[in-house]
């Protein structure tokens, strides 16, 4: 069941949910702000922020500009923009309908589309595998103390 993938991804020993009514990864979504377990379901390392939404991500047009934190994109690192994040924040991201996950840092400001809560580099996307898709629903984790 594609709940357990998401659950063992985020490490989760138990989750309940409503029956999943197919593989929409959009329906898994609304089920999991429906349920609210978000905070309450999280390791006890991962509570200080979590989120979960749409993220996008942006390559070969950005690379080599200077982001808010002064540094210079580069779409290989593992990057991300967040809108309040501190930068400099190390955070997880899940991928909610393939379970995988990627850490990332903060270096930027963004996204600037309606309904995104994340911007994420070129490859991060990949290792998350959505860059064919473009979009993907997500859960985004901070731990306590991970600003750098």
């Amino acid at each position: 069941m594609w709940f357990r993938s998401v659950a063992g991804a985020i490490g989760l020993s138990l989750l309940v949910l409503p029956a999943p009514t197919g593989h929409d990864p959009l329906a898994a979504l609304q089920r999991l702000r429906e349920a609210d377990w978000a905070m309450a379901a999280a390791p006890a390392q991962w509570q200080a922020f979590r989120q979960i939404g749409t993220a996008s991500w942006y390559g070969a047009k950005f690379h080599g500009r200077l982001t808010a934190s002064g540094q210079r994109f580069d779409r290989r690192r593992l990057t991300a923009a967040h809108r309040t994040l501190p930068l400099g924040t190390r955070a997880r991201i899940v991928n909610l309908a393939n379970g995988r996950s990627v850490e990332v840092t903060v270096t930027d400001r963004g996204p600037y589309v309606r309904g995104r809560i994340i911007d994420l580099s070129e490859k991060a996307a990949q290792l998350l595998g959505m860059t064919k898709e473009g979009l993907a629903a997500v859960a985004i984790e901070v731990r306590n103390g991970s600003v750098s």
